[in-house]
Order: structure tokens, then C-alpha cells, then sequence
């Protein structure tokens, strides 16, 4: 099972009507127009949920002349929550794609030729920008202050605030005039 597959079962769960219907189902199979009489539902919102049951995999179906008869999956039901929480973590690699894209997104917007365009206001943002600024300095190796200006006034004219915001998130450390690259 899959972290997206958990994450289905954990959303259709979700609804209280769904959850009526499995709870319903537990005591057999029935179709659509008797699980809506049952629940005061109408058949197309009974329906509705079926499938969303069905997309998780929690129920299953089968036509039998004119009806769609519906039962659970008692093998996924009977697997243990640690089983289901313990899915494969496949959306870890997507969220690093997407946080990758948006790095990159930011760096493209606000860097021209080497030169930081403006200063963003949003803090995610700037950090991405002082970070991308950091890279022009070694880490631990100290430099005094004229020869940390020399490397940001290039890349932009507010060395100054530059200097003291990147000190203020710990990207640079500070002791007296001389600076150090943390991270």
C-alpha cells in the first residue's frame, strides 16, 4: 500500500455519511435503493459515495440484473491502522520535486545575471534569495567586513541590510567586524 492509497481510505472514512454506509455494510451486502431507505438518503447521494468508497478500495461492486449490489473489502478493513499508516512514502519525493520547483521558481524571479532584482518581503522567499547569496562564501572560513561587502555589493546595492538579515537568520555569524558562513 501506498501513501496515496492510505490517504484515500483515511478521506473517505472521513464523511459521516460514508462512514454510515460502511457501518450498514457490515451486516451484509445490499444495493443502492435499500442502503438510501436505511440511511434516509437519496439512491444518487448513496451512489456518490459508493464511489468514492469504491476509489479507496474500502467497498466493492457488482451488477445483479438491474441493481448494483454493493459489499466491503474485508481484506483491506481487517489490515491493521499500523499497517495502513504505515504506507510506502512515495509523496516525500513529490514534495521535494515541488519545493525544488518552487526554489528554483524564486531564484528565477528575483535573480537577473547574478544580480538580486529586489529584496522580497515574503521571509520564505528571502531566505531562498540569501541563501542562493550564500553560496558565494566558504563555510567557516571568517572574512572581515570590507570582503564580505565586496562579495554582496555586486550581487546587490543593500549590502548592508543583506549583511544584518542574513546574520538575523543565521545564515552568517558575527563577531565584532569579522563573519563566519553557519549554514
Amino acid at each position: 500500500m501506498t501513501q496515496g492509497d492510505a490517504l484515500k481510505i483515511f478521506k473517505s472514512l472521513s464523511d459521516t455519511s460514508r462512514l454510515r454506509i460502511v457501518q450498514s455494510l457490515t451486516k451484509g451486502e445490499m444495493y443502492t435503493e435499500l442502503l438510501a431507505e436505511r440511511l434516509g438518503l437519496t439512491p444518487s447521494t448513496v451512489s456518490f459515495h459508493m464511489k468514492k468508497l469504491e476509489d479507496a478500495g474500502i467497498a466493492i461492486s457488482r451488477k445483479e440484473q438491474y441493481y448494483t449490489v454493493y459489499s466491503l473489502n474485508r481484506r483491506l478493513l481487517e489490515a491493521s491502522l499500523f499497517d495502513i499508516a504505515a504506507a510506502d512514502p512515495e509523496q516525500v519525493d513529490e514534495q521535494q520535486r515541488r519545493e525544488a520547483e518552487y526554489r528554483q521558481k524564486v531564484i528565477d524571479t528575483f535573480f537577473e545575471y547574478g544580480k538580486l532584482k529586489a529584496i522580497p518581503v515574503q521571509r520564505k522567499k528571502k531566505l531562498i534569495c540569501y541563501e542562493v547569496i550564500a553560496e558565494n562564501f566558504v563555510p567557516g572560513k571568517v572574512y572581515g567586513e570590507k570582503a564580505l561587502n565586496d562579495i554582496i555589493a555586486p550581487i546587490h546595492e543593500d549590502y548592508c541590510t543583506i549583511r544584518r538579515d542574513m546574520i538575523s537568520e543565521g545564515i552568517l555569524s558575527r563577531n565584532g567586524s569579522e563573519y563566519v558562513r553557519i549554514k
